[in-house]
């Protein structure tokens, strides 16, 4: 009977361990120095809350040196409070509405309309690489994979995608 009650409080104590452990984008995000600019974008759009949210999300996230090969002074401009709109526009451009692993991205090319705009995207998935061509026609590279969050999913990228007009996706 004792046995019973130590290996229950042990299940008990490994479930409050793994729960603890457990993160969400944001969270997994604010602890990686590669993604500090994304960071300070996130709280200047004031989308911090809704990304640590229960989800699924799908976060194309890019690195700092994604966003230092803007043009110069394009992050200092979206960064300013009267740009808000415009920076949650782009921020919302990189979130998919569901968890999308790689294993579930299909093999050649689709159009898909991240969450909350009416911009669209082309994934491709090569079965070497998978890329994200954006509103501008320039392609994003899928440089990590599955970072898994409990509340769904980040896919590293190292280029900042930009709304604009339909991307070609064949």
């Amino acid at each position: 009977m004792k046995l019973s009650h130590s290996i229950a409080a042990a299940l008990c104590v490994m479930t409050v361990a793994g729960t603890a452990q457990a993160k969400t984008i944001v969270e997994i995000a604010s602890g990686d120095d590669r993604f500090s600019t994304l960071v300070a974008a996130v709280g200047a759009a004031g989308l911090a809350d809704a990304l640590s949210g229960p989800g699924p999300f799908t976060v194309y996230a890019p690195t700092n040196d994604a966003f230092a090969a803007l043009p110069a002074g394009t992050v200092e401009t979206l960064l300013k409070p009267e740009n808000k709109q415009k920076l949650t526009d782009i921020l919302l451009y990189h979130v998919d509405d569901r968890k999308l692993a790689a294993a579930g991205i299909p093999s050649g090319s689709t159009t898909f309309k991240p969450m909350l705009t009416s911009q669209r995207l082309c994934i491709t998935n090569s079965g070497t690489a998978v890329t994200i061509a954006d509103g501008t026609g320039e392609v994003a590279t899928v440089v990590i994979a599955d970072i898994m969050a409990d509340n769904g999913v980040i896919h590293v990228i190292d280029k900042v995608l930009l709304p604009g007009t339909r991307p070609a996706c064949h």
